[in-house]
Formats: C-alpha cells, structure tokens, sequence
C-alpha cells in the first residue's frame, strides 16, 4: 500500500525482515485546534502536544472501539493534562496549570503524589455500561515518550521506542514496538532502534511522515500498512450536560442560575448549553441521565 501525504493523519507501518511495527503521527489542523482554545505556556503547550499525540499513536498500537484517553494529574503547578482519540479519529484535550506558572520540563517535578494514566473505553454489551480498562504509567522519567516507553517495557513486555515532539505548528510522534515472539531476524529490533536514534525532534516536525518513513527504514523493506485521517472533535452533549448538572444536586445545580439561566461551556470545544430554571427543575424530576457528563475527566 502506498502512502499519500495527509497532513493529519496516524500511519500504519511494518518492517517484517527486522520483526518491528510501528505508528507514525503527524497533526496540524487538529493540534492547532486542541491548542488555540486556551492560553498555553510553553511547555504545558508542548505537553498537551505530545500527549495528544501519543493518545493517537496508541489507538494504532491496540484495538480501540471507543475512546482511549490520557490524564496526568498532580498537584503540582500542571494540576491536570488530559488528552483522547477515539475510534473514529477524532482527539481533544485540555491542560490545567495553576495561574502565572508552567509544567516543569522535568515530570519527576510534578512530585510523588503525581498520577498518569491510558485508559480505554470500549462499548459493552450494555450501551450504557462501557468496558473500561485503565493502566498507570509510571512517572520515574523526565518525559512523557520514555515514561510510556517503561510502561510498556515494564507492563507489557514489548520493547518500545517512542518519540514525541511539539510546537505551535504541528505535534508529530512515531512509535517502534517488537513484534511479540520470534518474528524478524536476530539483530531486527537493535537495528531498527539505531535507525530510530538517527531521527530527531526537529526533523519529526519538519518532514511528512511518508518521506520520514522512508528515510529511516527504505532499508528494511517498510511497508505501509493503513492510514486514517485526524480531526478534532469533541463529544460533549445536552444529555452529558444534563447528567452533570443532576450529578450536582438540585441544590447546587439551582445556585448555578445567573440572572435566570444556567449556562454551561465545555471546555474542550467551547459550546455553551444553557437551562432555564423550570429546564433545572424537570431535570430532577426525572430518572437521572445515565450519560457520562463532559467535565469529568478519565
């Protein structure tokens, strides 16, 4: 299959002589998108890039029918990075810092008590009871590409190279993983990590990935396995918003009422919903909306 460049897209590819598969990421429109609706600093900015594309990278690692999401969460100065792709190739994020500071460069500042987590959100039997598996990643490294890297050397066994980059432009990653049991020849994984080891975060930014693909690996009979357009979209709803208010209590969710209207924005796309006080009052006068509510963060 031969590639075609598209800007946002997450590439498939195989190099089946050396026993490796990888995920290439490439995000313009999309991170311009997650990153323009709110005031950055720098690195947050950069964190939220690289987490939002490594929530795409791993939607092309594992089978994903619902949404995979990444939260870190500390209290530290970045009190909350969130970052999800779902199945159908849509991704949002948000990044929480305390006011006039910056996420430190280094994770290991964010303290002990520092939490980072990939779950995935599959639909169940029952539609209103998803399948939810949930991992935590380890926070012993400084960056977030070799904090997932551990984790999946550690929790799943399978040698990971993962790099990750982002600036005002574009948030771009690739990932390498060996293929489970004894595919590929002897020396296949150490010679596709030192191929990997020749790219850095400038050129990841800079090149399309069907001609960085091609520069690294051409040697090792690269095949390009599938490719899926990236968008950003958001899945907030009335009903979401309804079942976070009715989560709130009647009391609550009545002191929310300003000049006689209640009105809730989500924060990852800016749509505003609003309820008037009898819309407040028939919320809790029925079955609660069994749907999750947008701001909570998972």
């Amino acid at each position: 299959m031969t590639a075609t460049p598209t800007i946002d897209a997450l590439t498939r590819f195989l190099l089946p002589a050396a026993g490796v598969r990888g995920v290439a990421v490439r995000l313009e429109d999309t991170w311009q998108t997650v990153a323009g609706r709110a005031e950055y600093p720098p690195a947050a900015r950069e964190l939220l890039g690289e987490a939002s594309v490594a929530a795409v990278l791993f939607t092309g690692h594992t089978k994903v029918d619902g949404r995979l999401s990444i939260q870190l969460r500390s209290q530290g100065s970045l009190r909350s990075l969130f970052a999800e792709c779902t199945a159908a190739g849509t991704v949002r994020g948000i990044a929480q810092v305390v006011q006039d500071q910056d996420a430190p460069r280094d994770l290991r500042d964010l303290g002990d008590d520092a939490l980072l987590a990939i779950t995935i959100e599959n639909p169940g039997l029952d539609p209103r009871e998803p399948q939810r598996y949930q991992s935590l990643v380890g926070l012993e490294a400084s960056r977030l590409a070799e904090a997932f890297e551990d984790y999946f050397r550690q929790s799943e066994q399978l040698p990971t190279r993962l790099l990750l980059s982002a600036d005002g432009v574009r948030a771009c990653g690739v990932m390498l993983q060996k293929l489970p049991g004894d595919e590929g020849d002897d020396d296949g994984w150490n010679r596709a990590g030192a191929l990997f080891d020749t790219l850095g975060e400038a050129e990841l930014l800079a090149t399309d990935i069907p001609d960085l693909l091609h520069r690294l690996f051409h040697e090792e009979s690269l095949q390009i396995l599938t490719q899926r357009p990236i968008r950003f979209g958001c899945s907030c709803s009335r009903e979401r918003v309804a079942s976070m208010l009715q989560s709130l209590g009647e009391e609550e969710a009545t002191a929310a009422l300003a000049d006689g209207i209640a009105e809730v924005r989500c924060e990852f796309c800016g749509q505003e919903y609003r309820f008037t006080p009898p819309q407040i009052a028939e919320l809790f006068s029925l079955p609660p909306v069994d749907v999750e509510a947008p701001s909570r963060l998972q």
